[in-house]
This record gives C-alpha cells, structure tokens and sequence, in this order.
C-alpha cells in the first residue's frame, strides 16, 4: 500500500517519516516568527545576510532557515539568491490580516512542547497533564504567567480569525431580532454577526468584556448602538428574551455536568422559538481526517475536555431541553449546531 503526497506515491513509511518530522517544521516556523523574518522581508526581496542583519541572527544560518521554509512555501528563493515572502509568508506577520504569528510562537514554545511531551500520561489516565505538571490548572496557569497568557490569547484569536468570516457567511443570523453572545471574549463575532445582520442587536456577555476591550471594538465596527455588553460569568444565567443564543468554543472546554449546566441556563432564558447556536469543530463518525481529532487530545492534554460527534450534541443538548435541528458546516473546520428549546 502507497500514500500520495504533493502528487507523488510514497510507500507508507516514507509518508510516516513525513508526519514525524513534522514537528521540526513546527519549530523552524516559529523560529521565523520570534525572528520577524517576515517583517523584515516585507518591503521587498533581501538576501540572508540583510535579513539575518536586521533580525539580528546568524547570516549563515539564517540562510539555511530560509531554504528550508522556501521550500514549503513559506518564503521563496529567487534566482538571484535573495528571498522574498509568499502569502504563507505574510500570514506571520503581526499587521497581517488574519494572522498566525501568535499562534507559531505558541506551537513552537517550550512550554506548549513540555504538555505534549507529557500526552502519553493523559492517555493513560484519562486527565490533564496540567495539574500534576504546573501545580494547578490551566486557567490558574494563564493568571499566574501574563506574558504566556497573552501569547496563548492572541494564538486562539488567530485561530478565531479565521472561522468568523466562514461563521456569518454560512447561516441567516438576520432572522434573528436579538443575538445573544455567551462567554463571547472581547466581541469580535458579534460585531461581524452585527455587520452581517444590520436589522439585530446584540449582547455580549462576558465578565472579561471590560478589560478585552469590547466597547472600543464595538465602536470601531460600527455596531455600537446596536449592541450591550452584560458582564455574568459564565455559569450564571444569560440575560433573558434572546433569539439566538451564541456558544463559540465554550462547551469543548468542559465536562458533561458542567456543559449542562451552562445550556440548562440558557435554556432558561432563551425564547420558546429562538435557537440555540453552538460553533465548535464537530467530529465526524468516520475515519475522514479533521482538526477536531487533533484539538481533541489537545483539549484533554490541558483541560479534560472534548471535542464531540453530532451524536453526542444531540444527546448533551435533549438532557439540557433542546432538540438538534441541523448541524451547518462553514467553510472553516468549525460547524454551526443549530438546536431548537423543547
């Protein structure tokens, strides 16, 4: 049996070799961007030299790094020696519009490859790694250590990034009057469900909102007066009379008790016709691959969550008084769970 990559036929160890090493791309990719090669790179082609003098490496293997990362698109070498950047490229820059610095720096960190480096544990028992490995859990974590919380928290706004547009594209969110973001961080999906549906309001609820700077990009966005900012906690209850109720990547992160607890409080608080729209990556009952099969042990490794099947929403959500509807794939991995109350 025989694999294809890039068009070719590679017999299976060869493709296995491939996904070993993978990691040493990782880290050669994070590099870059700890060194803002891209950055430099930005106003036109430079040989390695300059590119090493203005990120302040070494000429020779700055080169070498280059070489490596041209040669899976990121960057590319022109025949006269000199590199420039690609659109891979660009993504690593910080003023990119959908950016992937953070999330490059966070992979390749040290502390990122000291969880994984711990997986075997939690297969074997079933828990996160964090407890036992830092003393406490993971958000305990994110407070104790700013400067990797502020890494971590730009890394999942890249990751979120690229969802939002895919997200109001696949699903009329105008038919909604009001749209109700749970636990929705500093806002940025509700301002671009706002753009899209110009008729709604909106409410954010999150006790972070303040500090994440929710009210400035609310304004920038332009959809200021049509949206609130309510600051419950997480498992407290919604404010109530929405039509939607927006769940983004809230539910993986917790237990069965504890996801039910936060639907049975939006259960009750949603209107007897409204929706209940849960965004996560949805994982399928087949042997097709999927971000969500990789974020699952992820989610284990720091947290003890999970990703779920559709199966799973549908029995998670009839214990909480809904009914699944319809699951809405987007063009990103995450999908759209539409559930209806009962």
């Amino acid at each position: 049996m025989s694999e294809k990559m890039s068009g070719k036929v590679f017999p299976p160890p060869i493709v296995l070799l491939h996904l070993i090493m993978g990691s040493m791309v990782t880290q050669a990719v994070h590099v870059a961007a700890r060194l803002d090669l891209a950055e430099a790179l930005a106003d036109g082609p430079l040989s390695a030299d300059e590119v090493a003098r203005r990120a302040g490496s070494d000429p020779d293997a700055t080169y070498r790094l280059l070489r490596l990362l041209a040669s899976r698109s990121i960057f590319a070498e022109r025949a006269d020696g000199t590199f420039e950047t690609t659109p891979m490229a660009d993504a690593l820059r910080a003023d990119s519009p959908v950016s992937m610095r953070d999330l490059a720096l966070l992979i390749g960190g040290p502390l990122h490859w000291e969880d994984w480096g711990h997986l075997v544990d939690a297969v074997r028992t079933g828990e996160p790694v964090l407890p036992k490995l830092r003393g406490m859990g993971a958000y305990e974590f994110l407070a104790s250590d700013p400067e990797f919380a502020q890494v971590f928290t730009g890394a999942m706004g890249n990751m979120s990034n690229l969802e939002t547009d895919a997200i109001v594209q696949a699903y009329p969110f105008e038919r909604f009057d009001t749209i109700v973001d749970v636990f929705g961080g500093g806002g940025s999906l509700l301002a671009a469900l706002l753009g899209r549906a110009e008729k709604s309001k909106g409410v954010l609820v999150d006790e972070r909102a303040e500090t994440l700077g929710a009210a400035a990009l609310f304004e920038r966005a332009g959809v200021s007066g049509r949206c609130s900012v309510d600051g419950t906690g997480l498992f407290a209850p919604p404010p109530a009379g929405g039509d939607a109720y927006v769940l983004k990547h809230i539910l993986h992160e917790w237990s069965e008790e504890k996801s039910l607890e936060i639907l049975r409080n939006v259960r009750g608080a949603i209107k007897d016709d409204g929706r209940l729209l849960v965004m996560e990556f949805v994982v399928p009952e087949d042997a097709s691959d999927h971000p969500a099969k990789l974020v699952d042990l992820w989610l284990l490794l720091l947290i003890g969550g999970r990703e779920r099947t559709s199966a799973q929403y549908a029995d998670l959500f009839a214990k909480a008084g809904f009914e699944l509807t319809q699951v809405v794939a987007t063009a990103s991995a995450v999908s759209i769970i539409e559930a209806r109350p009962v």
